[in-house]
This record gives C-alpha cells, structure tokens and sequence, in this order.
C-alpha cells in the first residue's frame, strides 16, 4: 500500500509497504485525510529529537472503519467515519494510574515515536478508534489538534469568570480559543499574524492583540483594568512567548504551556513567588476532549473549518506542500493529505 515516509531532513517520498491486518481487538482504518502538524515540520526540518528516521509522519486522521478483527465492540461498523486517538498509554506509569493517561511517562504517538498514519490503511487497539458522527472524513482532521487546544483549557480550569490570554493562533491556539470561549472567558488572541487574529475573533475572541506591532504589555493593561490576564495560554513554544506569559499574567493567575521552547529559557523566577503563580503543563488531550471537540464540530455546522485548511495534497504533492510550508510556517493552520 502507498505510504508517505520523512526518509531524512528535507527529504519526503512515496513508499509502497505492507498492508496490515487487524488482529483480536484491533481495527482496520482506511485513511481518506491526515493532516501535518507542527511535529511533522519538525521532522522534516531535522529538529525533532524524538523521531527515529525513516518514519511514516501523520497523527490528525480522518477514516474510515475498513474491518474490525475478534472482539471488537459491535457499536464499532465497517465504513463508520472515526478519528484516532494517536497516544498510547501504558496503563501502569503514575500519570495512567492516576488517570491521566494522555501525560502516560512512556507514550508513543503515531508519526513520532512511531510509524504514524499517513498510508492506505492502518491498523490500532479498538479502543484508540473515536467514532466522529455526522463530521466529514475531511474535518475529522481537524479534531486531535483542537483537542489539544480543549485540553489546555481544561487544565487551566477556565470558568466564565476568567480573562484568558491565548499565545498563538495556530490550529491548537483556535482550540482553546473556542473552549475558552464556549466557557464563557473573556478571550484575548495574541499572534503576530493579523489574519490569523481575525479569525481569531470570529472564532470567540473579544479582543486581540498584535505582539509584533502593539506594546504587549500596555495594550493588556488597558484591557484588563491594569491587572493582565489571570490565565495565560502559551500555544507558540518560544522562548519569548514564555517569559511573555509570565510577565503579563495577573497575581495569582494560572499559566498553561503546550508548546515547549527547543532552546532554554531565562525566567524572573521571583514572579513565579511574587504573584503566586500556577504554572501548568498541557500534554496531549483526553478522550473527553476529543468527544468535546467532536460535539463542538457537530453543534456548529457553520464553523468556519475551510479556513483552517490551508491546503490539500496528495500522497505525491505532500513534499512540496511541506516544502511551501517551511518556508512560510505562519501562514499555515493545516495542511491535509488526501488518500484515494
């Protein structure tokens, strides 16, 4: 079957491998889109420490149930639309055993640590399959990097009594955007990128702010009534979008990283005591979050999906669109590669 493999940094072909078969509790996943993400860039750039090359890159899936093997729940049907949860979890680390099991010590997701999804077909444990309802195989795409998003939200115990400060409008900075805003925060998008932070409030941010043309910090004081955000979301990971979340969240508010910076980060550590922070880590999602996203996507038809898709290839152009990408990687939500 057709495969798109990262063969070495800024090399990307097409390559012809083993279809696989669905064991006892397994099922067979016909893919019709995936989608690259920030780590897919990554790895094609040769800065991802975690990726052993050649690997098959892919973990934003939109598919199909192709076959399910012995012992596979009956709810799950061949040709039902699904997406994937792309983590795995051990079950037996302190994070799976208290619960959280998309933060699991020893996880491997697809297209990183692993072989990923962008192929025909691929084979994973039943209960990783999410059954995604009346979304197209397309959007379906679009679900794990909002839940991302989602689940930073939930880690920082957004209620509509917050200020929330999102760092980053990409595909996972629009997710918590949206939860945020559905829990009824006060929502400020912050990129360098105007258009990025238009959309941005079309999608539920009340205010924006341009961190390249406007003074941060005076702009957020103003919006704020001098106190800067009680929860700061840092969706970019740079080392000044870092120190910025320290520095702009309010006395004893909450920080929340997704992104994590590549190089080291000098912080004014007494901020960390003086304002009493909370300084969180968001990893992954949840379940919860990719049914959330799942219920979101369905309860809004009107979500403007097509401009979180920046481009289309297939199997054969997705070295050039990778290319593009490289080049301007502030321009891209997501590009998704469409398997026939």
């Amino acid at each position: 079957m057709k495969s798109v493999q990262i063969a070495a940094p800024s090399e990307m072909r097409v390559a012809e491998i083993a279809a696989p078969k669905p064991g006892r509790g397994e099922v067979l996943v016909k893919m019709h889109y995936v989608g690259f993400c920030g780590s897919d860039l990554n790895t094609y750039l040769g800065r991802n420490p975690m990726v052993k090359l050649p690997v098959v890159p892919g973990h934003e899936i939109g598919g199909s149930i192709a076959e399910a093997g012995e012992e596979v729940p009956a709810a799950l049907t061949v040709g039902q639309t699904v997406t994937i949860n792309p983590y795995t979890n051990c079950g037996t680390c302190s994070s799976c055993l208290g619960g959280r099991v998309n933060a699991c010590r020893y996880n491997e997701t697809l297209g990183v640590q692993r072989n990923g999804a962008m192929a025909d077909y691929i084979v994973v444990p039943w209960q990783k399959v999410i059954p995604a309802g009346s979304i197209s195989p397309r959007d379906c795409a679009l679900i794990e990097p909002m839940s991302v998003g989602f689940h930073a939200v939930s880690r920082a115990e957004v209620t509509d009594l917050d200020t929330v400060m999102v760092i980053g409008c990409g595909m996972i900075g629009v997710g918590a955007i949206v939860r945020a805003a559905l829990r009824g925060a006060t929502v400020i998008a912050a990129d360098i990128d105007d258009e990025k932070l238009a959309l941005a409030k079309q999608l539920g941010a009340k205010y924006t702010v341009n961190t390249l043309t406007e003074n941060v910090h005076e702009r957020l004081q103003e919006l704020t009534g001098g106190h800067g955000p009680n929860v700061v979301i840092e969706a970019v990971g740079s080392p000044v979008t870092y120190v910025m979340a320290v520095d702009e969240v309010a006395f004893t508010g909450r920080v929340v990283c997704i992104g994590y910076a590549k190089s080291n980060v000098e912080f004014q550590t007494k901020l960390f005591v003086q304002k009493e922070l909370d300084i969180r880590g968001s990893r992954n999602a949840m379940p919860s979050d990719f049914r959330a996203v799942i219920h979101f996507l369905e309860e809004h038809p009107d979500f403007p999906k097509d401009r979180l898709i920046s481009a289309v290839a297939t199997p054969e152009t997705a070295h050039e669109a990778m290319q593009q990408w490289a080049v301007a990687p502030g321009k891209v939500f997501r590009i998704l590669v469409k398997f026939e």
